[in-house]
């Protein structure tokens, strides 16, 4: 057995680090993070205006933002459903928000897809997944061992490339368990 690698708290206070790079100030920074809601609350909205106001680099709810690349994979609309939104939440779409509707899973080259996007965007800030369930496969055992394995690839794909990742991830209402 290999012994823990420690750091000693003296040693760790005086050691330069680079702090978090945030895309919203305060708010997204670099690394994973998930939006979940039920269904039909506006998640993909937020998403959406989230792309468009971080490609322009305007303030989200009077926070900075890094202008930068986003890419929204909106895996559940169609080419005509993101037109017309768009519609609704800007008057000016730029070219460096990207639209995807359709991708590869996880573990079967989704992740060699965002890859090659961020090698061909190295400016890219934000990419938005919107569903988890979308990038699974169907034969799916949504269990916490699996769960914890999808995020971790998207976790490290994040950390790698200093990027935040949004996941947007519907909740299911389930009934109470009942035992009498």
């Amino acid at each position: 057995m290999t012994n823990l690698k420690t750091i000693d708290g003296e040693t760790l206070m005086s050691q330069p680090l680079q702090p978090l790079n945030f895309v919203v100030d305060t708010l997204i920074s670099q690394g994973l993070h998930i939006l979940a809601g039920s269904p039909k609350v506006g998640k993909s909205w937020l998403a959406l205006w989230l792309a468009v106001t971080v490609a322009k680099g305007e303030p989200v709810w009077g926070m900075r933002v890094k202008r930068g690349t986003t890419l929204y994979l909106c895996l559940e609309d169609s080419q005509l459903r993101i037109q017309n939104r768009l519609f609704e939440v800007t008057e000016d779409a730029p070219p460096n928000v990207h639209f995807c509707t359709e991708s590869r899973i996880l573990g079967n080259g989704l992740t060699e897809q965002l890859e090659q996007f961020l090698g061909e965007h190295p400016d890219t800030t934000l990419v938005i997944i919107d569903t988890l369930q979308m990038i699974r496969g169907t034969n799916y055992d949504n269990t916490y061992a699996n769960d914890y394995r999808d995020l971790s690839v998207l976790k490290r794909l994040a950390d790698v490339h200093g990027i935040a990742v949004l996941l947007i991830h519907h909740l299911r209402k389930e009934k109470a368990d009942r035992r009498h």
